[in-house]
């Protein structure tokens, strides 16, 4: 039961981690455009920084889920490399309940309350270009949740591999 739900988990992380890579294409056209704009024809956009300064940060955000998938956040494991392997096994699943868990839980409710309230007042940047910012904010907690999501599917993915 805890695999399959695992593997459920990850292959949807994994999918969206795949569809927002492409995220890249535009950030990379928006800072083309912006660095020729203004070096090029002296007439800088008022809305370049900004926009490279979203996309990259929705990249990074949905970015977290999809790295935990593979197992690429850096980890120090200078101790628990020699370890055995069920040892390291109850490690993962405590350091998962003690540290990863409450951080990504309470980052994700304030993430999504910061959302909210963003939301119901309709917030823009205070730029003079002025966007909208309430979208971003939205995504951001739904990249948190979904890290928070991949840390679930982690954790049972540890469990079942200690009961086999």
């Amino acid at each position: 039961m805890l695999k399959p739900l695992s593997q459920t988990l990850t292959r949807i992380i994994k999918k969206q981690g795949e569809v927002f890579s492409f995220l890249v294409y535009p950030l990379l056209f928006f800072v083309i455009y912006e660095v020729i704009a203004r070096y090029v024809f002296n007439a800088p956009t008022t809305w370049g920084f900004e926009t490279t300064t979203f996309l990259y940060g929705l990249h990074y955000m949905f970015g977290l889920a999809y790295t935990d998938a593979h197992d690429g956040h850096v980890r120090v494991d200078i101790f628990s490399a020699r370890l055995p392997d069920k040892i390291q096994t109850v490690l993962k699943i405590v350091t998962n309940l003690v540290l990863f868990m409450p951080v990504t839980v309470c980052l994700s409710l304030w993430l999504i309350k910061y959302a909210y309230v963003s939301t119901i007042g309709l917030e823009v940047n205070s730029t003079s270009w002025a966007p909208s910012i309430w979208p971003i904010k939205i995504l951001m907690a739904a990249g948190m949740v979904l890290l928070l999501i991949q840390g679930i599917a982690n954790l049972l993915n540890d469990i079942h591999s200690l009961k086999n």
